[in-house]
């Protein structure tokens, strides 16, 4: 049991928020005062912003040469849903679900587009489903870190080098923070709001040969809003990837993405990212370890994710609750947390098992997750003991 007493070490910065999530070491306002405000994002020096954040983007991730890549509306979701309804139709699709957002994309695909030949692959929180049940012949639309389950992909071995359908990757919380095996993907998806801890609202698509070809051969059988078009009389608009966007865009959010993507820059880049987002993962899990009322929602080690870090109470009084109690205990932990000022926005996500999810990616400091975690089993005991009184 851990002591009564307060830990004396607080988190410097206490925003552990899996999105939007915590700006740079360092980072002020001071960072924005190069903006573009009050200016057409038509301009020429607002498009050089524009097609910077593309090119720093590309360099940074090491983007192959002829993938397309284009800031588009709406944040991670916009990018995904213009993917879907653009790409999607000639083949059979399969749809992987293992947590929240990820099942959204199944909703998508099966009610709202209503594709007769798709198949959604499920599997509960903690787990991936099935992948050797995915079709090289069929396209696959998937998450590759489950952002409010906390389980990622391990590997891209079950998607077929010679496959006739495209893979479809929403990689909004593993972009910047993962290795992503660009040979094996088609279609990628992150926003500005994740791992370099940008303002949200916009979100970047990147688009293969092979997916671009798609979009110039095939021709949605439904009405598709201006915010998804992508082609012009059967051509790639090709405006879209240079940095001319469909709709208007913050300036000052995109000076706010180029803060971010030169910090990675100067920190090391992609590498360096990594690492700074696995040593967080690894101090929750030396502390994990050795705390019995823990547990990763993630079952499988190799799949924990090292960025919206998802964690269960395994207590045997919490596990004997109801879904209801249970609820009730684990919002109570994120909120005396929120009251001590030791880490805001912990608690897991609305749809997903009680818990807290405690964000590591690239802009949280290590120290910062380590100063966290005694004061996580201070709280941990308060509300156990309040259990206790209230149950007496």
């Amino acid at each position: 049991m851990a002591s009564a007493t307060k830990p004396g070490l607080r988190p410097a910065n206490p925003q552990f928020s899996s999105g939007p999530c915590a700006k740079r070491p360092g980072w002020s306002l001071d960072a924005l005062a190069g903006a573009y405000l009050g200016r057409s994002h038509r301009a020429a020096g607002p498009k050089a912003r524009l097609a910077e954040v593309i090119t720093r983007s590309k360099a940074i991730l090491g983007m192959p040469e002829g993938w397309r890549l284009g800031i588009v509306p709406a944040s991670d979701t916009g990018a995904v849903e213009m993917a879907l309804w653009s790409l999607l139709g000639p083949r059979g699709v399969d749809v992987l679900a293992w947590e929240s957002f990820s099942k959204d994309w199944g909703t998508d695909v099966v009610k709202q587009l209503k594709l007769p030949a798709a198949r959604v692959i499920a599997a509960p929180y903690g787990q991936l489903p099935d992948l050797a049940s995915v079709d090289a012949a069929r396209d696959v639309v998937f998450v590759w870190n489950g952002t409010t389950s906390g389980v990622r992909l391990s590997d891209a071995d079950w998607i077929a080098p010679g496959r006739q359908g495209l893979a479809i990757c929403d990689a909004t919380s593993a972009a910047f923070a993962m290795d992503l095996p660009w040979d094996r993907l088609d279609v990628v998806t992150w926003s500005w709001q994740k791992v370099l801890g940008g303002e949200a609202a916009h979100g970047m698509l990147a688009l293969s040969p092979r997916a671009v070809e798609r979009l110039e051969s095939h021709k949605p059988a439904w009405p598709m809003p201006k915010i998804f078009r992508m082609t012009k009389d059967g051509k790639l608009n090709e405006g879209i990837f240079r940095g001319e966007t469909i709709n208007t865009p913050s300036m000052l959010a995109v000076e706010d993405a180029l803060d971010g993507l030169r910090w990675a820059e100067r920190i090391g880049g992609l590498p360096a990212l990594i690492a700074r987002s696995e040593a967080n993962l690894a101090a929750i899990a030396g502390w994990v370890g050795r705390t019995p009322w823990v547990d990763f929602l993630a079952e499988v080690p190799a799949t924990r994710s090292c960025t919206s870090i998802c964690l269960k109470i395994v207590a045997p009084w919490f596990t004997a609750l109801d879904a209801e109690a249970q609820a009730k205990v684990a919002k109570s932990l994120a909120a005396l947390l929120e009251k001590e000022g030791v880490a805001l926005d912990a608690a897991n996500y609305r749809d997903a098992p009680p818990g807290l999810r405690i964000w590591g990616g690239a802009t949280v400091e290590t120290s910062d997750i380590e100063a966290l975690l005694p004061w996580i089993d201070w709280a941990f005991t308060q509300v156990e003991a309040d259990r206790q009184k209230a149950a007496a």
